[in-house]
Parts: C-alpha cells; sequence; structure tokens
C-alpha cells in the first residue's frame, strides 16, 4: 500500500500530467486510463531527483469503445486534440483499446489479441515497470492500476515481461537506461 500512496503523491505533484487527467475526466471517454512513459516516468524522475516532467514526450490517453471503425477513432481523436492547447494537443496522443489488434502486429512484428478493456493492456507491456495506469475520476479520487505490482517501478528495475516473450526488449530497455542511467536492467533470457 505504500507504493500506492506514494504513486499517487508523485502523479499528483507533475502539474502536465494532472492537466491532461483533469482535461481528460472531463471528456467522459469510455474506459479512459492514461499509461505508460506518463506515468512510470514522474516516479523515475521523483527517485532520481530530476525535475517531474523530464523526458515525457507524450501523454498516452488509451480508451475502450467496441466502435471499431477508424471514422470513430479518429472523431475522439480530433476532440480530444480540441481539448487541449499546445503545447499539450501534439503530446496527448489517444488510441481506442478496441483497435490495438488491428495494427499492432504490422507495426510491431508479434501477434496481438483483441483487449476487452483499456486496462487489459497493461500485461502486456514490455516491461513491469512499463505497466501502470491511473485515471482521475469524477470525485477527485485516483484510481492506479499494476498488475504486476509496483516493486520493479520503485526499485527501478527494468526486466522483461514475465507473460511474454518481447521483441526489441534490449532497445526498449536500453532507452528507458540512457535517461534514467540509474535503472537497473535485467536482460531478457
Amino acid at each position: 500500500m505504500r507504493h500506492r500512496d506514494e504513486l499517487e503523491a508523485i502523479l499528483r505533484a507533475t502539474p502536465g500530467l494532472m492537466h491532461v487527467m483533469e482535461t481528460a475526466r472531463t471528456l467522459d471517454l469510455p474506459d479512459w486510463l492514461v499509461f505508460s512513459g506518463a506515468i512510470y516516468q514522474p516516479v523515475l524522475n521523483h527517485l532520481t531527483g530530476r525535475p517531474a516532467d523530464h523526458g515525457i514526450k507524450d501523454y498516452d490517453l488509451a480508451y475502450f469503445d467496441p466502435d471499431t471503425s477508424y471514422e470513430a477513432e479518429d472523431a475522439v481523436i480530433r476532440r480530444v486534440a480540441a481539448a487541449f492547447e499546445p503545447p499539450f494537443r501534439e503530446m496527448v496522443e489517444v488510441r481506442n483499446q478496441a483497435r490495438v489488434h488491428l495494427w499492432f502486429e504490422a507495426k510491431f512484428g508479434e501477434p496481438y489479441a483483441p483487449l476487452v478493456s483499456s486496462a487489459d493492456a497493461l500485461p502486456r507491456f514490455a516491461s513491469p515497470l512499463n505497466a501502470v495506469a491511473a485515471r482521475l475520476e469524477a470525485d477527485g479520487s485516483m484510481t492506479l492500476l499494476a498488475p504486476f505490482g509496483l516493486e520493479d517501478l520503485f526499485s527501478m528495475t527494468y526486466r522483461a515481461n514475465p507473460s511474454r516473450r518481447v521483441s526489441g526488449f534490449a532497445r526498449t530497455a536500453g532507452s528507458a537506461q540512457r535517461r534514467w542511467p540509474e535503472l537497473t536492467v535485467i536482460p531478457q533470457e
């Protein structure tokens, strides 16, 4: 529980992320989450004494809508973009998680079974350290999801997802370690 409380405190102290989550909350997207670097990077920055927004290139805003048409997702992308001023307009990347299986293999070279929710994507991330998500609820509380727990994140341990073979793991781990040399990388077997 200590790590969950600490995670929430770190996220709430990250102005850019809170702006994104406060705006996303007003959009009322179905089953929305912010995940990936926008969540784990502020923790790494906090642990290493860097500014909260160091290394954050984008904010991955996921939602889940059974309508997998390109047109429906494009309408949401335009709606989300209209809700933000620059630079956030360019930094918030919104994607319907119900559509990921339609393009993932072509982009990353490995099959991807359809998801049933936004949270269903988390166990498929490259590393347990990456598999963290948050949502700001209507009442101001924060929902935090971490299917592998938070130990790897708070111990700064970058290891491969234990439930899948990750193509490009060395590249992903190397990129993270260049930004945070303090990370311990455990090579994929």
